[in-house]
């Protein structure tokens, strides 16, 4: 059983509450800016154990009746096609699984802002299936001057341009489907054009991670740098609320140095100061629900370590430059770690070499090593699988739940079918074969029923393993590294 150190009902109680008091601190509405993943965090729930990965779309499901839910982003992602390298799906796309997602569960979608539009930008692919899903698109363009020039910023010619979009409820989440979407900008915007129509709204900022009131060198507060490295975001103790409160707090660079600026916006629209440091701005209550300090300390460990193997694969394979992998390796060594500190990776390592093969092994949540290698007829991802669900579901080792004639009926046929050079089968496939035998053997469909049980897991291969072996452990819940080796 997995350990737990985080308890997420109070978290949904708590987090819910200072959500309530900030709402409260303002006369008419609240635009609150929602960092991270709305839906799927399963970065929170690897660091912090007991965090459910849909813990916020719970929190939000309580503000129901009072949200409602802007969604923005950035014109050149759009164009681009920008991908998430999570989802391996692109921002676009991203973003109307979200709205879909949304809408399923009764969330009101208010609207989409393009933000950072230039003439010519071709959009019309996302404006169409807005339309046909009756949601009204903004588009906000570039403001000269911006973030400097405040007097123009804050003036017909700045935020004034841009499309007032009306709202009715009292909670207004502003998200995106990545980061670097315009999200704060668009608040600011709203904040404008509210109190130009005598609305008194303010504004506030959702974000998980930093911790605020976590060490700089925590583990946990790592993790975060450790999973922004390619966005360069830096942990810093905030200069800011230091000098007002004269107490320590953890914030990141890109807030930390935009603060003076969004402090002189925000006193332009609203005649007061409202926060004296970004860390003031930010509603954040994980610390107050880690019940096991020594599991969540652990649990981040193994995510840094986790986030530099994979610098290392991405480099390996061109998808990253040098510097993202000297940033990951400069967290690792903050903390002391060594890639040798990852015990399913040295399992993994030994039993390649004893045994000349590729070979994946998998960490079961009973501290047992399974392991699987390369065959003519198995890739080692399919091998360990197998290996690890009989294991799980007491099935013996000597009994198949794929028998070498169905597994060598198939190997053939790829032989006949296929013009790449391995044939043999990959976990989608196995995972496809054992669905369909699962209905008429119930040892397979017993064993396909204990699959829960793989979620949380480490695994590590000794090589990089292919995108489709890849997206199926994902989607399993294990944790895998690979070695950079093609």
């Amino acid at each position: 059983m997995n350990k737990v150190g985080f308890d997420s009902d109070k978290y949904l109680k708590i987090q819910s509450e200072k959500i309530l008091e900030r709402i409260k601190m303002f006369d008419d509405k609240l635009y609150l800016e929602f960092g991270g993943k709305i839906f799927d965090d399963y970065h929170a729930s690897r660091v912090l154990p007991g965090f459910r990965p849909d813990n916020k779309i719970k929190l939000l499901q309580q503000f129901k009746n009072d949200l409602e839910v802007i969604f923005c982003i950035n014109a050149s992602d759009i164009e681009n096609s920008k991908i998430r390298a999570d989802y391996g799906i692109s921002y676009e796309l991203e973003l109307l699984r979200l709205i879909e997602k949304l809408q399923e569960i009764k969330i009101l979608i208010n609207s989409v802002v393009v933000t950072m539009y230039h003439e010519g930008t071709n959009i019309s692919h996302l404006e169409n299936l807005l339309k046909s899903k009756k949601i009204k698109m903004y588009i906000h363009r570039p403001i000269e001057g911006y973030p400097n020039n405040v007097d123009l910023i804050v003036s017909e010619k700045g935020y004034g341009k841009n499309p007032y979009i009306k709202t009715s409820k009292k909670l207004v989440v502003v998200t995106a489907p990545g980061p670097n979407s315009g999200k704060l900008g668009t608040c600011l915007s709203q904040l404008y054009h509210e109190y130009k129509n005598g609305v008194k709204a303010g504004y506030a900022k959702f974000e998980t991670f930093p911790v605020w009131n976590l060490g700089l060198l925590d583990p946990v507060n790592v993790a975060y740098e450790a999973a922004t490295v390619d966005l360069k975001d830096i942990n810093m103790i905030d200069p800011f609320h230091l000098e007002a409160y004269g107490i320590n707090t953890v914030n990141y660079n890109r807030d930390i140095s935009t603060f003076p600026i969004l402090k002189n916006i925000l006193l332009q629209i609203t005649g007061k100061e409202i926060y004296k440091s970004p860390t003031d701005m930010g509603v954040n209550m994980i610390k107050e629900c880690i019940v096991d300090e020594d599991i969540i300390k652990s649990a981040a460990i193994d995510e840094i370590i986790r986030r530099y193997y994979n610098t290392l694969c991405d480099y390996k394979q061109k998808i990253c430059e040098r510097e993202v992998v000297e940033q990951s390796k400069h967290l690792m060594d903050k903390l002391n770690l060594l890639l040798t500190d990852r015990e399913v990776a040295i399992v993994a390592n030994e039993k390649s070499k004893e045994k000349g093969a590729n070979v994946l092994a998998i960490k079961l949540n009973t501290g047992e090593f399974i392991t699987g290698k390369e065959t003519k007829i198995l890739s080692c991802a399919s091998a360990a699988f197998l290996n690890a669900i009989k294991k799980i579901t007491g099935i013996p080792d000597d009994e198949y739940l794929l028998s070498p004639v169905i597994l060598n009926s198939i190997y053939k046929m790829k032989q006949n079918t296929s013009y790449n050079t391995s044939y043999f089968l990959n976990l989608p496939e196995v995972l496809i074969v054992l669905s369909i035998c699962s209905v008429t053997n119930p040892i397979i469909e017993r064993a396909l029923n204990e699959l829960e049980a793989l979620r949380g897991c480490d695994a590590h291969s000794s090589y990089i393993i292919d995108k489709s072996e890849l997206n199926a452990l994902k989607n399993l819940g294990i944790n895998l590294t690979c070695e950079p080796n093609m």
